[in-house]
This record gives structure tokens, sequence and C-alpha cells, in this order.
């Protein structure tokens, strides 16, 4: 049974193409797997195109994202990775930077799904990855989808505003 989680809100509908960038760390190659078949399921509904790029692990994804915003035209990103709790305080570096960086670069702009699984154990990263239980993939293919949406309603609609604005006022000059 899917969750809630990405059904609170219907998908947004979009009248120009939206392009997602789904940067994925394959460290636990089968929930990779899952979180990319559902982030995919989830931006096909919205009618939109994606790209996926491999990164060693969650702590690259942001860095991915961040290069990609700088180099390249995606709309929106989804961030997918796992880290699973293990003898060192490594887990806690790795939850707590990846999530501080993709926030960072949401603050900035960015239309980020933070899809990054911090689990305890291998079951539980198994439960939230499948697309049949919690999928937490399209959940957060479902977010960057929400944020791109408002980034265009708010965005790229006042400039064309502005746009005609400027071509209404040079039309009523009386030199």
């Amino acid at each position: 049974m899917a969750g809630p989680s990405h059904h609170i809100l219907p998908l947004p509908e979009f009248d120009k193409p939206v392009k997602i960038l789904i940067a994925a760390s394959p460290y636990y190659k089968d929930i990779s797997d899952h979180q990319i078949a559902g982030a995919l399921a989830e931006i096909a509904k919205a009618g939109a195109s994606h790209e996926i790029v491999h990164v060693p692990g969650a702590l690259e994804i942001p860095t991915a994202i961040g290069i990609a915003a700088r180099m390249s035209d995606f709309d929106g990103y989804v961030a997918l990775g796992c880290v699973i709790r293990g003898e060192t305080t490594h887990y806690d570096t790795v939850c707590n930077d990846s999530s501080r960086a993709l926030q960072l670069l949401g603050l900035q702009g960015l239309c980020i799904g933070n899809g990054i699984l911090t689990v305890e154990n291998y079951a539980q990263a198994v439960v939230r990855a499948d697309a049949a239980q919690m999928n937490k993939g399209g959940g957060a293919a479902a977010a960057a989808l929400h944020l791109v949406a408002l980034a265009r309603k708010w965005g790229k609609a006042e400039k064309g505003v502005g746009f005609t604005r400027d071509i209404l006022m040079t039309g009523h000059t009386t030199a």
C-alpha cells in the first residue's frame, strides 16, 4: 500500500515542458532501483522529462545538483539515496550534511525533492524505497514537481507580465 506522504496534494499540471534531474546514489543498488522506479512513475504522471545521474554516495548528491543548476537547464531535482546507521558517527555526518546542503540549495531557489533515506537498518530502507509501500522516491519526485509549479507561478509568469507592461508603456508615450 502506497504511503500518503506524496498523495496529500494532487500532482500539478504543466502547460510547458518540465525537465527533472534525478541525482541518485546506487550505494545500495536494489534500494536505489526502487527509489528511481517510484520517482520515474511520478515524473511520468506529470508528463515531465527526466535525466538520471549516479554519484558515489549521499554526500555527492547535493554537489551534483549544484553543478547541474549552474551548468544545465533543469526545472527541478530529485535527490535519491540511502544512509543506513553503522557503528560510527559517520552516519550522523552524512545525514546532517547532505540534508543541510540540499536545504541550502532549496533556499537559493532550486526545486528539490529530498528522497535520501536515513534509516536504522536495511529492512526500514526496503519499506521506504518500495513503490508499493512507502514510495519515498515517488514522494520526492512529487515534492520537486510541486516546487517547480510554484516557481513557475511566481517567477516566469511575472517576467511575462513585466515584458507586456513595458510594451504597453512604450506604446502610450506622448513625445
